[in-house]
């Protein structure tokens, strides 16, 4: 009996153990439960982040101010970007970092931007996702600005309606201006890859392998990725396409307003020289200390005194670019992705100077320097609606079609010459202008009313992010509808690497013959390539060109 009863004590002490252990086996899993049912924190490499409802209603959430490199400061300027620290807790992702350093723009058009903080630490990401258990096509969007300002976060590229149509948007910030784009002897000769400048290039593609470390943690599928860009971001994806770095971290890429297929200036190509005269301007002498504790001002200051931001921001520095992005795209050295690409009808207005005291002789010179005598009446013949308001107007128009409009043509011909899928548009239908940049402070009171921009330069970003309803004023149903329909093309190219899908106007692939294009406007619809007779002027000129 003792021994039965020793036996039953020893059994009964094993049940409550066990049972104890199942209480808290369950409690643990019940905290783990409501951890992962908690959709607004998520725990990616570096620690937990707490985000916040961009629309609770329609699930989609939004994370900003997340770091995916260390502040580009102190030492670490002018230098490739550090990977983020961990952090322990819980980081709040509910406000944007900082914009990076960059000049006030205050009255500058539609892209004035007013006074904001500033701040060399600034290499943040902001994601919008929807809480899916479906892995989910990922949208990373590098913003324009000549490389010399803009930020990510700005209203007009808020993701919620992107993600409500199925992708997760990624936007970052990047290194602008000197500190993003200074090349220099001195850094040159400290870098292991004896190369300088393309920190803000870099710096996208830092955030490109964040994504790919991190993005599952949303939602997202790293293996279906689309870089996408406007202006100077459409510069940044072109030339991504032919930066050995940045191969394999992107599978589709979209390209809004500027390419990258002209040549660099031959004279200066890696920005050495420009990037000595700026720093000669500080008068602080080459030693890469003193130039690191230069102020940021100092250096916005000595750039726009050595007219350093006058040539390309991007430079050929023999790592992150081998050699002019032209040449390899020639070369078929870019990456094999579908791509989307185009750009507006206006480009030029207030974009590129307005040489009101031009003469018509002088316009004639200038083509024949541009074109050669053989071809230069013939280009002229095209403009001579232009011409016929003033010859200064005829060289503006001119310099746009042969930048924007050409330039998405030959970036087009080189992607299909690779065999991908490729479709260029054309946007002719004039938003109307505002203050894309300072939401409460919009009108522009333009003298011809809102829409006498024409379709302007920029004049797409409403549009493509679905926001017409967020940002700007004088928007009208015909608005609305087009930008849910640019939208879903977007997202159908990002889901799929093609935009079309049933119900929505058919926008055939681009081919170097027909030069399929499709024009957006309240109709939109394919013609056999836009403003063909000029564009293929251009290309008999400039098409056969290398770059070596």
């Amino acid at each position: 009996m003792k021994y039965s009863a020793y036996k039953f004590l020893q059994l009964s002490a094993l049940v409550i153990t066990l049972a104890s252990c199942m209480e808290s086996s369950n409690k643990q899993a019940s905290s783990m439960n409501n951890s992962n049912a908690n959709p607004l924190s998520i725990e990616i490499a570096q620690g937990q982040l707490e985000g916040a409802w961009a629309e609770s209603e329609t699930g989609i959430r939004s994370f900003y101010g997340v770091p995916y490199a260390l502040p580009p400061s102190g030492s670490l300027r002018w230098r490739p970007p550090q990977p983020p620290v961990t952090w322990q807790g819980i980081r709040s992702a509910t406000a944007p970092g900082s914009s990076c350093w960059q000049a006030i723009n205050v009255d500058g058009w539609v892209w004035s931007r007013g006074e904001f903080n500033r701040s060399e630490d600034c290499l943040y990401l902001n994601i919008w996702s929807a809480k899916t258990s479906v892995k989910a096509p990922v949208m990373v969007w590098f913003h324009g600005g000549s490389h010399l300002s803009g930020m990510g976060h700005d209203l007009i590229f808020n993701g919620t309606e992107l993600a409500k149509n199925g992708v997760i948007l990624v936007s970052i910030n990047y290194r602008l201006g000197p500190l993003g784009f200074l090349a220099h002897p001195a850094l040159s000769a400290e870098s292991e890859q004896s190369s300088s400048g393309n920190y803000g290039l870099l710096d996208k593609i830092a955030a490109l392998q964040w994504v790919q470390s991190n993005i599952a943690a949303f939602g997202g599928d790293a293996d279906n990725v689309t870089i996408f860009g406007q202006s100077a971001g459409s510069q940044s994806v072109c030339s991504l396409m032919v930066a050995p770095l940045a191969q394999g971290l992107f599978h589709k890429a979209i390209g809004q307003s500027a390419a990258c297929v002209r040549p660099v200036s031959e004279q200066d190509s890696n920005g050495l020289l420009r990037g000595a005269r700026l720093v000669d301007s500080l008068a602080i002498g080459t030693d890469v200390n003193a130039m690191r504790e230069a102020s940021p001002q100092q250096l916005l200051d000595a750039a726009e005194a050595s007219q350093w931001q006058n040539q390309s921001r991007i430079v050929v520095d023999g790592w992150v670019l081998p050699d002019q992005p032209d040449a390899l795209f020639t070369d078929g050295k870019q990456a094999k992705v579908p791509l989307l690409l185009g750009s507006l009808a206006n480009e030029g207005n207030q974009l590129f100077p307005l040489n009101n005291d031009l003469t018509e002789a002088q316009l004639v010179s200038f083509t024949t320097t541009m074109m050669g005598e053989k071809l230069a009446p013939e280009l002229l013949a095209l403009y001579q609606n232009e011409l016929a308001e003033s010859p200064g107007l005829a060289q503006r128009e001119i310099l746009t079609d042969q930048f924007m409009a050409y330039g998405m043509r030959r970036w087009a011909a080189h992607q299909v010459e690779a065999g991908q899928p490729t479709y260029l548009y054309f946007m002719d239908h004039s938003p109307p202008a505002f203050r894309l940049y300072m939401p409460s402070n919009p009108d522009l009171q333009l003298e011809g009313g809102p829409r006498s921009g024409g379709a302007y330069h920029s004049g797409d970003l409403a549009y493509v992010f679905g926001n017409t309803h967020k940002v700007g004023h004088d928007w009208q149903e015909a608005d609305h509808q087009l930008s849910d329909l640019i939208t879903q093309y977007w997202t159908n190219f990002a889901k799929f690497g093609d935009p079309n899908a049933a119900g929505l106007p058919l926008w055939p692939q681009y081919n170097t013959t027909s030069h399929s294009t499709q024009v957006l406007q309240e109709k939109p619809h394919s013609v056999d390539g836009s403003r063909r007779a000029r564009i293929d002027l251009f290309d008999r000129r400039f098409g056969g060109q290398q770059s070596h």
